[in-house]
């Protein structure tokens, strides 16, 4: 199964980096979930969590606030003002 490569930022370090094969995050336009081959988009986000299903089924929970949420080539990136690993998630 074709997969996602994903990055999480926020503006002083990286949260979280990896591959997954989903991506749900909050964007200004509501919730957005993203798959491998999604169409290329960029949104503002939201303040929420952000959910990162790994491609063995775990999952890695953010907190981000204030940013961009960017999908294109299977690449998704969030750049987030303030962003960090919710408790209990795995890095």
């Amino acid at each position: 199964m074709a997969g996602l490569t994903v990055s999480v930022v926020s503006a002083d370090h990286e949260v979280w980096s990896g591959d997954a094969t989903m991506v749900v995050a909050r964007t200004t336009e509501g919730q957005i979930g993203v798959l491998a081959g999604h169409e290329p988009m960029l949104a503002i986000l939201a303040q929420g969590e952000v959910r990162i299903t790994r491609a063995d089924g775990s999952t890695v929970t953010a907190e981000a606030e204030d940013g961009f949420f960017s999908v294109e080539h299977d690449t998704v990136t969030i750049v987030a003002r303030q962003a960090a690993l919710a408790s209990g998630g795995r890095a």
